[in-house]
């Protein structure tokens, strides 16, 4: 089979691997049709990623169908799935809580093992979700948007509240969306008026702050003193995570949808006196990505105006190389492998 191999930071080959084994029971093996590019993907192939061992087939966000399927798998042949890439241990604290999106020995295919940028892949048949009448396209957009899904769940803030979304990147997009079908009042706030527009014209986020020096005053105008009732921040970047925690109202919450190195630091008696939570929120689980599946057979989710970008696995290794810096007007992009 044909992959898309990063032999190092800057450098993808097309190459000829040898297609998955027969899969072991409760396994199934896949034909990849479409898969999303993340900015994980981006960050990998510039040598960014810090705790990545090269060389590595990338892709995360993965519509596939069933080419067969292990021993115990009640799976037919040509079945359109939606993957999740986060292959849990199911026997660490994380996995018996029900929560393997967090789990001690989690490996994220693309990351910590190879992922679809690949004709074929096998992976555990509990990884697999109905694509319930979604376009195979569709479907490989349901891994992105489901980290936003999952930020609003944690959030556990009601219909009516305002919320703030910080960062109006792909995942920023994906958290906004989810926060307007929860019932949220969403504004947007990044520091490109260009990114702002975008998401007004194309997705009616109407309300947007540009981050500048009058960040503070017209979080103040926008809810009359209050701040937002829940803030999300998606920006991956420490100082914005940190003013985040000004932002948010007496009684509110604060999600960390990014994640950072650094430490981050705050004014303990600010955090206090709001009586504020604080919240991670890492990947997905089931219930989130049959929330997305359900919301765009719905219609609540516009995929069409998230897909900016198109290519074809031959054509990978020069348009990531060249979306990797060329930024403008670029969501989503979306591999098509096979279908």
């Amino acid at each position: 089979m044909k992959a898309v191999v990063c032999r190092e930071p800057g450098v993808l080959e097309i190459v000829e691997r040898p297609s998955p084994e027969a899969p072991a029971p409760g396994w199934v093996r896949l034909a990849v049709s479409h898969v999303g590019i993340c900015g994980t993907d981006y960050h990998i192939f510039e040598g960014k990623h810090p705790f990545l061992e090269y060389p590595r087939v990338m892709g995360h966000e993965i519509s596939a169908t069933v080419l067969e399927a292990g021993d115990g798998v009640a799976m037919a042949v040509g079945t359109p799935v939606i993957v999740n890439p986060y292959l849990s241990c199911g026997q660490c604290v994380a996995c018996i809580k029900g929560k393997p999106n967090c789990c001690t020995n989690i490996k994220v295919l693309g990351v910590h093992t190879d992922g679809a940028f690949c004709e074929e892949i096998s992976v555990p048949a509990s990884n697999l979700y109905a694509a319930e009448g979604l376009s195979l396209e569709a479907a490989a957009t349901a891994e992105f948007l489901a980290i936003g899904a999952h930020a609003v769940r944690r959030s556990m803030t009601g219909s009516g509240a305002r919320s703030l979304v910080i960062g109006a990147g792909p995942i920023g997009l994906g958290a906004a969306i989810f926060s307007r079908i929860a019932g949220h009042e969403v504004t947007l706030l990044d520091t490109s008026a260009e990114r702002l527009q975008m998401a007004a014209e194309r997705f009616g986020f109407a309300s947007g702050i540009v981050a500048d020096e009058g960040t503070a005053d017209a979080v103040r105008e926008k809810t009359n003193g209050d701040g937002f009732d829940v803030v999300f921040d998606a920006t991956g970047y420490g100082p914005s995570m940190e003013k985040a925690f000004s932002f948010v109202a007496h009684g509110g919450a604060l999600v960390l949808v990014s994640v950072v190195k650094d430490d981050i630091r705050f004014s303990d008696p600010e955090f206090h006196k709001r009586e504020m939570m604080v919240i991670g929120s890492r990947n997905a689980t089931r219930v989130d990505f049959e929330h997305v599946v359900a919301s765009i057979a719905k219609g609540l989710v516009p995929v069409d105006k998230l897909i900016t970008h198109r290519t074809v696995l031959a054509d990978t290794p020069q348009d990531l190389a060249r979306w990797a810096h060329e930024k403008s007007g670029l969501i989503k992009a979306v591999i098509r492998v096979g279908g």
